[in-house]
């Protein structure tokens, strides 16, 4: 896969790299991860500021520039995809590339962790944050503010990356607050592929029985919560077209 079709932009800025890695407020003996090493910028500073860091790369020239640019035998350093393992930390740090960004989300709601503090589009975060009703509410918003507090830290000016992005980028943090399974993962999906239309007719063609009090309300106007609860009364009778 390329890094193009990844939308992969590298933090240059010293500053910005600094900042990321004090918001992330790292305690003595805690376990750091690092999903995107890129080149070894941020994990250079990772490795001053952590006793436990572990980092994943799914490019191999990039690992070997992180490889070389860290060498400290306290960073264990894997060619591979993050998501698709099951690796244990205290504290996520990650500057990912955005093409990742839904995926990540769905990750980080099944882990077990204390913080995680990552850069994302700005965009991506409105739709993570989004509020019901509003536009940008979608089965990730739930998703995310089911699972964990989020909340913007710092904003990043677009020539801190290279290549620099078209779109604004931001500091995010996550903070857990209740784990998810990927059963709860794929019925709030499957609830917003209808996202449009009144909860009882959804609810339904799922083959669930409709809430009480909630028939003629719209999905897209349910609480996080509530759509958890309507999502898991659904049977998968319908398949749906997911929509994050």
């Amino acid at each position: 896969m390329s890094r193009r079709s990844l939308g992969q932009h590298y933090l240059v800025d010293a500053s910005v790299v600094s900042n990321l890695v004090s918001l992330a407020s790292i305690r003595s003996g805690e376990r750091v991860l690092e999903i995107g090493t890129g080149k070894g910028v941020v994990t250079k500073e990772l490795a001053r500021a952590a006793s436990s860091l572990e980092g994943y790369e799914i490019d191999r020239e990039n690992l070997a520039a992180t490889r070389e640019a860290v060498d400290d035998p306290r960073v264990k350093l894997h060619l591979g995809d993050a998501f698709d393992k099951n690796p244990k930390f205290d504290v996520l740090v990650a500057s990912l590339p955005y093409s990742r960004s839904s995926t990540f989300v769905e990750w980080m709601s099944r882990q077990d962790y204390d913080r995680a503090v990552v850069v994302l589009q700005e965009d991506f975060l409105r739709k993570v944050t989004a509020l019901p009703g509003q536009r940008d509410y979608r089965a990730i918003s739930v998703i995310a503010q089911v699972s964990s507090e989020v909340r913007q830290l710092a904003r990043i000016s677009r020539s801190s990356f290279s290549p620099e992005p078209r779109v604004n980028s931001v500091i995010a943090e996550w903070r857990p607050r209740r784990r998810l399974n990927q059963r709860e993962i794929t019925a709030i999906k499957r609830l917003f592929s209808l996202r449009r239309r009144q909860v009882g007719g959804v609810v339904s063609e799922l083959g669930g029985t409709p809430p009480a009090g909630l028939g003629r309300t719209r999905v897209s106007s349910l609480s996080p919560e509530q759509a958890l609860a309507i999502a898991l009364t659904a049977g998968p009778r319908r398949k749906p077209i997911y929509r994050a």
